[in-house]
């Protein structure tokens, strides 16, 4: 990677409340000499290292578009109502993913330049006198826990990748090599366990950081290392298992009673809400509200025109169980609504759209300053079940891994009886129905190799699955995005 930047430290108010922290007030380039020399200017630097968080989900164009959404086009369970370009078109319909794809380029720069502030950070911050011994390792753990974050993002999506973890002091002999998979994992490991150990507490009401954060990250990275591409299996999924059952004995989180809940701006940072991307709507405002709205363009908004960037394909919508209070109006999708400025009139849709993200308070001020979940609690409590029955051989009757299980699927089945033991294909199912275009789905289909045949109601291998938008099967070679053709341009050893 031939373009490694000194860090860009962006100087962000320390004291800002929790929905601002993530202001970008650039001031141009940075060194250690001038930086780290103040209580003041870390929280700054830390706060700056949350940056690529959201970079994926920026778009600088007036319509529907965001790298993020190819994670969900790339599934097949996904479709745009906005008419789509080559780019989209490559993951909407498994056409095959063009090395200079736009959105490559976007989850790489996502992660890199907040990895290389993250280096800068633990190298000063870690001999740093201008703050105490707790304030110090709370620091670290910071940066420790977003290195790991933005690392287990890039081996997932493009695999043997350069690891670097030492701050860049020049520019010479910048070209790295690509290192091993498993090397990678062992460092997102280790950067979780020392972030762990820093003693940050359970809950941060502010969207910093958390030790529910740590815990919870490490849980989807043994998962993740159980599975592939590394296949460590059961040592793996008990290590998932007990870090998903660390944090659920924590007592700190819980599922909501009603979806609606998971909306509702006083629950940020709190409850099912582990670990959230910081929005305002003045100043860093979220994209997701708008570009879910029905397309063609119809009057139920008062910023109808920026809609259509993702639909559930009627195939997936239709898996769901007519008793499934995901699919009730206004849950989890909608098909319906009253007309912006008369609700005396209501407008019904051509197809369901997605409701997750609707925010009232957008609908006044025309923008959306609503966070965005990273983790949720619903998705800990599945990854504990899901591990569980993996060790127990396809099925398991654990009563840690039940109570998971039932919270998630009675609050879906509120009359249901609770079960009594569950399968490893309903639990990987249910995490298709609950954590439905939330960015997940992608790399479960990915550490798993498995695909859930909505037609057929039942898991199938990946390999060899053609699933509802896409024109073919997927391929071996589908698993894993190209390097970006500008990386590899800078620097050759990434082509390799």
């Amino acid at each position: 990677m031939k373009k490694i930047l000194i860090p860009v430290l962006l100087m962000i108010l320390a004291g800002t409340s929790c929905k601002k922290f993530l202001e970008e007030k650039p001031n141009g380039l940075l060194t250690p000499d001038n930086y780290y020399n103040t209580p003041d200017q870390i929280r700054a630097a830390v706060n700056g290292a949350y940056q690529g968080l959201n970079a994926p989900f920026a778009t600088g164009i007036g319509v529907a578009v965001s790298s993020v959404f190819s994670l969900d086009y790339i599934t097949g369970y996904t479709q745009r109502p906005r008419p789509s370009g080559n780019e989209d078109d490559q993951f909407i319909l498994l056409g095959g993913i063009d090395q200079a794809n736009g959105a490559l380029q976007t989850f790489w720069t996502a992660s890199y330049y907040p990895i290389e502030n993250c280096n800068s950070i633990i190298a000063n911050v870690s001999k740093t006198e201008v703050v105490n011994a707790t304030q110090r390792d709370n620091f670290l753990a910071e940066a420790y826990f977003l290195r790991a974050y933005y690392y287990f993002n890039l081996v997932r999506l493009y695999g043997s990748v350069p690891l670097k973890i030492t701050a860049t002091t020049d520019l010479n002999n910048t070209q790295l090599e690509k290192a091993p998979v498993e090397d990678i994992y062992n460092q997102i490991v280790s950067d979780l366990t020392t972030a762990d150990k820093a003693g940050l507490q359970w809950t941060d009401k502010t969207g910093h950081v958390s030790k529910g954060a740590i815990k919870s990250l490490l849980a989807k990275v043994y998962i993740t290392m159980a599975g592939y591409p590394l296949n460590k299996g059961n040592e793996y999924f008990q290590k998932a298992y007990d870090a998903a059952k660390e944090v659920i004995a924590s007592g700190q989180f819980s599922i909501f009673a009603n979806y609606a809940d998971l909306r509702n701006p006083t629950n940020y940072n709190t409850g099912e809400h582990i670990f959230m991307i910081q929005h305002d709507e003045a100043t860093v405002p979220n994209i997701m509200h708008f570009t879910m709205m029905p397309y063609p363009e119809l009057p139920i908004s008062i910023q109808p025109s920026y809609s259509g960037a993702m639909a559930p394909a009627k195939a997936f919508y239709d898996s769901y169980q007519t008793d499934d209070q995901r699919v009730v109006e206004q849950n989890f999708y909608y098909t319906k609504h009253t007309q912006y400025s008369d609700p005396s009139k209501t407008i019904t849709f051509p197809m369901p759209y997605i409701y997750k993200y609707w925010n009232d308070q957008a609908e006044i001020s025309g923008r959306d300053g609503s966070n965005f979940p990273l983790i949720k609690y619903s998705d800990v409590l599945l990854l504990c079940a899901e591990a569980k029955a993996s060790l127990d051989g396809g099925s398991t009757s654990d009563a840690t891994a039940l109570s998971a299980y039932n919270q998630v699927h009675q609050r879906a089945f509120p009359s249901g009886t609770a079960a009594a033991s569950v399968t490893l294909d309903n639990v990987q199912k249910e995490r298709y129905w609950e954590l439905a275009f939330e960015f997940q789905t992608w790399f479960d289909m990915m550490r798993t190799r498995k695909a859930f045949d909505v037609a057929n109601n039942t898991m199938v291998n990946l390999i060899g699955y053609k699933a509802p938008m896409h024109q073919r099967a997927f391929t071996e070679k589908d698993l894993l995005w190209p390097i970006p053709l500008a990386e590899v341009q800078k620097d050759p050893n990434l082509g390799k």
